[in-house]
């Protein structure tokens, strides 16, 4: 069985976090283990339709925000890797710095720490030097930056297309090939 940690910060974007959960589902031979922040609830709960319960029922496992203890905040608990949808640049700067007082920092520390692979899909705009120079030190540790950048080579016509294409980009990450997803030729 091959383990995904999935966080969502409180960023806006959380109908991609949502998706990539949805997707994952199609994988039976890998679990999902999902971190929520406050943030990343109050943003769903702004953002969509959905309710905080039926986003936790879309992941084999829920581990609280606070239980800096659970098992994806060991080294020892074999993952895949992490990817943190979307990532809030207070995420970002609290992983550039080690400053892990969440279970969200801690897993994501202890995904560095392990190199393995870290996806974060960062949402701001404009990014200010500050969330660059952040970005730039995770990325010199290893983690893969991946902003929701819109693609339009693939003719998108509406929004869930652009979210289908980037989660198709997250998985391709974790070498998952996302039914649907349109390659570049």
């Amino acid at each position: 069985m091959n383990r995904l940690i999935v966080g969502m910060s409180g960023a806006s974007g959380a109908l991609i976090g949502i998706g990539l959960l949805k997707a994952l589902q199609q994988f039976e031979d890998w679990e999902t283990h999902l971190i929520l922040s406050r943030a990343a609830e109050q943003t769903i709960r702004m953002e969509t339709d959905y309710s905080i319960e039926t986003v936790r029922a879309m992941a084999s496992h829920v581990h609280s925000i606070d239980d800096i203890g659970a098992c994806i905040s060991s080294g020892t608990f074999k993952t895949a890797g992490m990817v943190i949808v979307p990532c809030s640049m207070k995420t970002v700067a609290g992983i550039a710095t080690g400053y892990s007082d969440s279970l969200l920092l801690r897993a994501a520390d202890v995904t560095l720490k392990e190199r393995r692979r870290l996806v974060l899909v960062a949402r701001e705009s404009p990014l200010s030097p500050i969330h660059l120079r952040n970005m730039l030190t995770l990325a010199e540790l290893g983690a893969m930056i991946l902003p929701p950048v819109l693609s339009f080579y693939n003719r998108p016509a509406t929004v869930e297309e652009h979210i289908h294409h980037i989660i198709g980009k997250i998985l391709c990450a974790f070498d998952l090939e996302l039914p649907g997803y349109r390659r570049w030729m």
